[in-house]
């Protein structure tokens, strides 16, 4: 590990909490080989989304002692848009969120069809997901970074490594977590959850290639499985 690429957990840009309990996957070789892809990404002028400010968004926006549930996404939004004149990326460091002022793009509409049939909630005129985030929703993609228009680009970065970790950390020192497991790709997870401690719920991907996620009752399983343990709900309409 050369020491352009080595770890200073202090500059890591994350909070306190999650760093603390992250702490062995920070300082890992491969971890550090993240780092140098990303780097070398950046000297090569990609334009890479999310902006560097959003990268751990997911961790910032979800304070570990109030965190309940995890929604596992794929790859980041790999476009932007124009809102008020200003081209603005899709990703912002949350699975299935864009920003206000934004298309929202179709997965998220299956999953407001979802939420709206289940429990009755109005859909959202907007994308952003931050309310689910501050709530205890960790909106976790499994790849955090890709570059611009180059859908799963940055897979060979080697998050998937990291966020396994986050997946197998969470489970190991927390305890009634709900995590949620949509599509075959987020499925595979489950190895990773000590199921006797937490709640794994699985459906069908929200993408409109895929059927069968309208009509799974996943934000009432959870709710349920929340309310079991004496823990408050999601207010999924709180966005």
């Amino acid at each position: 590990m050369s020491e352009s690429t080595r770890i200073d957990l202090d500059k890591v840009k994350m909070p306190d909490d999650w760093k603390t309990l992250l702490k062995d996957e920070l300082l890992s070789p491969y971890f550090a080989d993240i780092k140098s892809h990303y780097m070398d990404a950046i000297h090569r002028h990609e334009v890479i989304y999310p902006q560097a400010k959003h990268l751990f968004n997911a961790f910032y926006l979800t304070p570990l002692d109030r965190l309940k549930v995890v929604i596992l996404g794929q790859d980041p939004y790999h476009n932007a848009y124009p809102i008020d004149g200003v081209l603005t990326p899709q990703a912002m460091g949350l699975s299935f969120s864009v920003p206000r002022g934004m298309p929202i793009p179709p997965s998220l509409q299956n999953i407001y069809k979802e939420l709206s049939r289940s429990l009755n909630l109005c859909m959202p005129n907007h994308g952003d997901l931050s309310g689910w985030a501050k709530q205890g929703v960790l909106l976790l993609n499994a790849i955090l970074s890709v570059q611009a228009n180059q859908p799963t680009s940055h897979k060979h970065f080697g998050w998937e490594q990291f966020t396994d970790g986050v997946i197998q950390t969470l489970s190991d020192h927390k305890t009634h977590l709900v995590f949620m497991l949509w599509g075959n790709y987020a499925k595979k997870k489950a190895d990773l959850i000590d199921q006797s401690k937490h709640k794994v719920i699985c459906a069908p991907h929200p993408s409109p290639l895929s059927r069968g996620f309208i009509g799974s009752d996943v934000f009432v399983q959870a709710n349920d499985y929340l309310r079991s343990i004496h823990q408050e709900q999601i207010l999924w309409d709180q966005l």
